[in-house]
């Protein structure tokens, strides 16, 4: 149950760079929600984190929290922000998501 849990804190980490970054283009009172919306995620993703860390290796859960974010933000920037998606940058977030699994499989 607590891998869930860290997976939807991962997910969570990517709604606050998500807002973050549609925070930086909008204007006015559009700006303050999206400043709103990061702090909410926070603050769920780290609630989420310090409940997965409870039965789960401090290391790994944050290397896995931390990987759904950076693949994820990664995904969202390619996706929403129109990022560049070379080889490089696919081949890279691949292999951290390969790794991310392995943390999965050799975790008790």
């Amino acid at each position: 149950m607590n891998w869930i849990i860290l997976i939807i804190a991962g997910l969570f980490e990517v709604g606050f760079a998500t807002c973050l970054g549609k925070a930086k283009h909008a204007e006015g009172n559009t700006a303050h929600l999206w400043y709103g919306g990061f702090i909410v995620c926070l603050a769920i993703s780290m609630l989420l984190l310090i409940k997965a860390t409870e039965t789960l290796p401090i290391g790994t859960a944050y290397a896995v929290w931390t990987g759904i974010g950076a693949v994820g933000t990664v995904l969202v920037g390619v996706i929403i922000f129109n990022e560049p998606a070379d080889f490089w940058r696919l081949f890279f977030i691949t292999t951290l998501i390969i790794s991310l699994v392995g943390l999965k499989f050799v975790s008790h």
